[in-house]
């Protein structure tokens, strides 16, 4: 079979496919958009069609699938975008622009706490945090690895400890 005779079949089949749309969105225009999406998609994947399957169900398959894909879609736009007429007062909270004086004040309580440390723990820790390996930090003290590890741990149980006004989640 051509791709002429082919789309030729695939246009015969929109009126049924229209009643079958119909039955997934309940809105006639919503409908036409399915059945024109399902024809597109019919269209360009012609190669795909395999000589004596059924066309209907094929094209049933793929409206199906695209109406899913569709609401998937519109589902998850729908849960990352708070539409204005929905932002409540615990919402604006979140959208809110912070007040950037107290990150001052967090900072300044993080830079406490790790001038508490001794340099002994304050230097693996702060390697660690800048994104250095655990065998870089070994090679750069000239410790064995298990040491570094072992005070890395008790910085981050002290900075804990001394930040416990902050909730932590890790």
């Amino acid at each position: 079979m051509n791709r002429i005779e082919f789309n030729t079949l695939v246009i015969r089949q929109s009126e049924s496919l229209k009643a079958y749309a119909r039955n997934f969105t309940r809105d006639q225009d919503d409908a036409n958009d399915l059945v024109q999406d399902t024809l597109l998609k019919a269209v360009t994947y012609f190669k795909n069609f395999k000589e004596g399957t059924n066309l209907k169900g094929w094209l049933y398959t793929i409206m199906k699938n695209t109406f899913i894909n569709n609401y998937r879609r519109v589902v998850k736009t729908n849960s990352f975008i708070t539409k204005e007429e929905e932002i409540t007062s615990a919402n604006l909270v979140v959208s809110a622009t912070k007040n950037r004086g107290e990150n001052k004040f967090v900072m300044e309580d993080i830079n406490h706490a790790l001038s508490s440390l001794s340099e002994d723990y304050y230097v693996p820790f702060t390697m660690y945090f800048e994104g250095y390996k655990y065998h870089e930090i070994s090679d750069h003290l000239n410790i064995p690895i298990g040491t570094v590890k072992t005070r890395i741990h008790v910085a981050r149980k002290v900075m804990k400890k001394t930040l416990n006004t902050y909730k932590f989640s890790y």
